[in-house]
């Protein structure tokens, strides 16, 4: 009997059914295809323990004009600066409004009265949720700018130690958030308390926020359905991404400095974190969805575990989702919470060059790309800050990868497997198990853990089989094309 391939490709297929991910990868946690093969993801390991008043959900790392390498993290209700020998110093401004560590209103489990509505239906949209806080964070030249949506004033701190953030003088108040655009003006959005109004300063001139025949600065209200949660730079724009739309923000010079222009309907970022700038363009995730900005237009970004992602998440607390670089291998991490938990305890992530997803189990609440740090640095809900791609380790957790359902059996007839031939760099790092059924409902039976060897001896039957790999801890294991050794055990 000719061996059979188990050609499996690349990457996570979770939507719909079980039966839908036939020949496919369907559950997988910290691993990731690079090569053709399938492999862990890098192993982290704890940089410091950074004593918090709350969750960081934003965090940024930039270079002084000495080299020394900073660290920013915002909370509900304070701002800390981070050197890179782990010293942490809370520059938080003085009355600062403080925001809010969770979702303001209750909506899920144990919200509302008992018996008002039926078990695992959606309540009324009744009621206007209050964000988890979310903090803007950006450069300008060496010093830190720093907006929270709760406080609505821009600060900027000038990385004397002894001096917290002070409020930037004459930059609008009661704002949602800003960003430092590639022509150097900062721009406030929400400004004023209005959920639509841009407002910018004069270029190089963060204090200069009145129009004048003499200045750039100026302002305007955008046409949109929805509020404006976030703006990124982009390659010789900057994006505007509101809870429905996008718009961009394209200089001109004077004497109208920026022209604006709807890019994407129907494309609402989920929350402020939400979204990235990489070379590729703007990733971000939607309500039920994930989108992309490369020039030109909006486009939707197919996504194979979609279904599992958003069928599995908080809604209450999607605000808290945070968007993270990987760019060492061309990845965008979203970290969010599963429907289970109020805190981003899960990750969903895509690979922006070979366009594979994949998802796993973290506890990560924001986070930066290496560059300034040598590797990417991501921070817990307990404020543990970890450095990533270090090695293979992975606390508790193992790394592993399922398939859907694979037939091997051919009509009527059953398959017996007595040998399984390993296609495994590091002979040894991984065991297979195997589950069988004879019928798509029917009981399903586990076999394994096998220890790879060459060949391997195994024996089960059935019509259909379930393959699950798992890496030894602390190893740099690849997976490319098993293959079984099966005859014909006739017919059940």
């Amino acid at each position: 009997m000719p061996l059979i391939p188990l050609q499996i490709p690349k990457g996570a297929y979770r939507n719909g059914t079980d039966l839908m991910s036939q020949g496919r990868w369907r559950d997988v946690n910290l691993v990731r295809w690079h090569e053709d093969a399938l492999r862990p993801i890098g192993g982290w390991r704890q940089r410091q323990s950074v004593d918090l008043s709350g969750t960081a959900r934003s965090m940024i790392a930039w270079e002084d004009n000495s080299g020394n390498r900073l660290l920013a993290a915002g909370t509900h209700d304070a701002l800390y600066a981070i050197n890179a020998g782990g010293v942490t110093t809370d520059i938080t401004p003085a009355g600062l409004t403080a925001g809010r560590v969770n979702a303001g209103i209750n909506t899920g489990f144990g919200g509302g009265f008992y018996g008002y509505e039926e078990y695992g239906v959606a309540r009324q949209d009744a009621d206007t949720l209050q964000p988890a806080t979310v903090w803007s964070l950006d450069n300008w030249g060496e010093y830190l700018l720093a907006m929270s949506p709760d406080d609505g004033k821009l600060y900027e701190w000038q990385l004397d130690t002894a001096v917290n953030a002070a409020q930037v003088s004459n930059a609008p108040t009661s704002c949602t958030g800003f960003m430092v655009t590639e022509e150097r003006f900062v721009v406030c959005f929400g400004a004023g308390g209005d959920p639509r109004k841009v407002q910018w300063s004069d270029q190089e001139d963060n204090t200069t926020w009145t129009p004048a025949a003499t200045n750039q600065a100026g302002d305007i209200n955008i046409q949109t359905n929805g509020t404006i949660l976030a703006g990124i730079r982009t390659r010789g724009q900057s994006l505007l991404l509101t809870t429905e739309d996008a718009h961009t923000m394209t200089y001109q010079g004077p004497p109208f400095v920026y022209g604006f222009e709807r890019v994407g309907t129907s494309c609402g970022l989920v929350g402020a974190g939400a979204a990235v700038s990489v070379d590729n363009g703007v990733f971000w995730m939607g309500r039920r969805s994930f989108f992309v900005y490369s020039g030109g237009r909006v486009q939707d970004i197919p996504c194979e575990v979609g279904d599992y992602v958003f069928s599995d998440m908080n809604n209450d607390q999607r605000s808290k989702i945070s968007a993270v670089v990987n760019s060492a291998w061309n990845e965008i991490w979203w970290f969010y919470p599963s429907s289970g938990s109020i805190e981003c305890d899960r990750y969903v992530a895509y690979d922006y060059v070979e366009n594979i997803w994949t998802t796993g189990n973290m506890d990560r609440t924001a986070g930066v790309d290496r560059g300034v740090f040598r590797q990417p640095l991501f921070i817990a809900s307990g404020g543990v800050l970890y450095e990533h791609e270090v090695g293979y380790n992975y606390g508790s957790d193992t790394p592993f990868a399922e398939t859907g359902p694979i037939a091997i059996g051919t009509g009527d007839n059953i398959m017996n497997v007595v040998e399984l031939i390993p296609d495994e760099k590091t002979q040894g790092d991984v065991n297979a198990k195997f589950k069988t059924r004879y019928y798509p409902n029917a009981e399903e039976r586990e076999y394994g853990p096998f220890t790879m060897s060459n060949p391997t001896s195994v024996r089960f039957q059935g019509r259909q089989v379930r393959m699950r790999v798992e890496g030894a801890e602390d190893a740099d294991w690849r997976v490319g094309i098993m293959r079984l050794d099966a005859r014909q055990g006739g017919r059940r």
